[in-house]
Formats: structure tokens, C-alpha cells, sequence
């Protein structure tokens, strides 16, 4: 088995070599009710043994790890954000009122907290909370329909 191991196993370090027989010999003891008497032996175990080695191998993955500045000059700038997005969104806020849209843009694209948005517009901490989830799912509802 060692043998089998070491050939298929020719790319993984030695040391992983006898932890892959370790686990083909648990698996031959957990697995020996599958074997069928009137087969031959041999192909079974080297399939099992064949299988250890591929888990192996998928354990490690194949993992690249290169110097990003080596690649600087030709990785893609970063995008902004879309353009047609904050188009989209304007166009969206314009179909609600205008203290939910005011509630919107502050919180979700400003990044305000709702008190903050909401004792911008003259509402209490709680009902700014109250009109932002409502003005989000009304959102959401129109959004809905401009997908259909």
C-alpha cells in the first residue's frame, strides 16, 4: 500500500504519505463489509487507497500565493460605484414622499442614523425608525414592479 500511496501520491509532501495508509487502513476496517468475496481484493484496496490520495490532495487545494505588486501596472483599477445605479436610485426615491425619500437618502446612502435623519425632518427617533421601514418597503415594492 505504501507503494501505491507513495506513486499516486508523488506531488504531496513524504510526511502525509503514512497519514494517507493510516486512513486507507481505517477504511479497509470500516469498509471491509462493501468487499465482495468473489472479486478479486487487490482492486479494491487500491481503490481505496486511490480515493485517500485524491481527499488528500483536496485537503491541501491548490493554492497560488504570488506578490501582488508584481502585477500592479495590469490588475483593473478598482469601479466606482455604477453609474446607473445612483440613477436608478434617484429615479426611485422620486416616486415616494418627500420626508421618506429625505429618510432614505440619509440613512441608507449618507449613512446617518435614523434619529439623526429623523430629527433632520422633524420626527421623533421612534417614528423616523417607523417611516424608514416603511419607506424601504415601499421601495422594495416599486422596485418589484420594475423588474416585472
Amino acid at each position: 500500500m505504501r507503494a501505491v500511496i507513495r506513486r499516486r501520491g508523488m506531488a504531496l509532501p513524504p510526511d502525509q504519505h503514512e497519514d494517507i495508509l493510516q486512513e486507507v487502513l481505517l477504511a479497509i476496517h470500516l469498509k471491509r463489509l462493501t468487499w465482495r468475496a468473489d472479486m478479486p481484493v487487490r482492486p479494491w484496496l487500491y481503490a481505496l487507497a486511490r480515493y485517500k490520495v485524491v481527499d488528500a490532495f483536496r485537503r491541501r487545494g491548490a493554492v497560488l500565493h504570488l506578490p501582488i505588486e508584481a502585477f500592479v501596472d495590469i490588475l483593473p483599477q478598482p469601479e466606482g460605484e455604477a453609474p446607473l445605479s445612483a440613477r436608478d436610485a434617484e429615479t426611485m426615491l422620486g416616486m415616494i414622499d418627500g420626508r421618506s425619500a429625505a429618510l432614505v437618502r440619509a440613512v441608507a446612502l449618507e449613512g446617518k442614523s435614523a434619529e439623526d435623519a429623523g430629527e433632520a425632518v422633524g420626527l421623533s427617533a421612534g417614528t423616523a425608525r417607523v417611516a424608514l421601514h416603511r419607506a424601504m418597503r415601499r421601495l422594495s415594492q416599486i422596485a418589484e414592479r420594475m423588474m416585472k
